[in-house]
């Protein structure tokens, strides 16, 4: 019997971190994941992302697919980094005017395990806004990992965002361990 593909989706937002995304990527492979990575419109400008589409083998999504085209594969885990205040806080509220945002809307809805590492400064996530929407989203069984402050985890400066702590929670969500 073939051994089942473990699929990740990376959601990237547009935040420093992402240009270090391919760090993600490719822990995440090394891990035995099958990584499709989809980005906010924003996100693009962060990575690169024909050089994402090489190492995944999957292009990379920020628009809607056309009629007629293939659609990604339902994940087993969603990995939102890094995630910025604005799309944190319309996916709580359930806006889906972006591809990335109708994707966490819909696969919250499904319980797909999803694990959220923010890029978010220390004064806005002393907004009370954020805080409903961390609040909101972790109703919904979304694992959104801050540190003091509501930010990032400690050593999370974007030259060390510390991608490998979304990877384990995810692990740890799923009980995907790679033989």
């Amino acid at each position: 019997m073939a051994r089942k593909s473990w699929v990740l989706s990376v959601v990237a937002c547009g935040a420093g971190p992402a240009e270090q995304l391919g760090t993600l990527v490719k822990q995440a492979i090394e891990r035995g994941w099958t990584v499709q990575v989809i980005a906010t419109p924003s996100a693009l400008a962060f990575f690169d992302a024909a050089g994402m589409e090489a190492l995944t083998g999957s292009p990379v999504r920020s628009v809607h697919r056309k009629p007629g085209m293939p659609r990604s594969r339902v994940p087993d885990a969603i990995v939102v980094a890094p995630a910025t205040f604005n799309v944190l806080n319309q996916w709580a509220l359930g806006v889906a005017d972006t591809y990335a945002l109708a994707v966490l809307a819909e696969q919250t809805g499904m319980g797909i395990p999803i694990v959220v590492l923010p890029a978010v400064s220390g004064p806005l996530a002393s907004r009370p806004q954020f805080t409903r929407s961390v609040k909101t989203l972790r109703a919904e069984g979304v694992s959104i990992l801050l540190g003091p402050g509501g930010t990032p985890p400690p050593a999370s400066g974007e030259a060390d965002f510390p991608w490998h702590l979304a990877l384990d929670e995810a692990a740890e969500m799923t009980g995907f361990c790679a033989a």
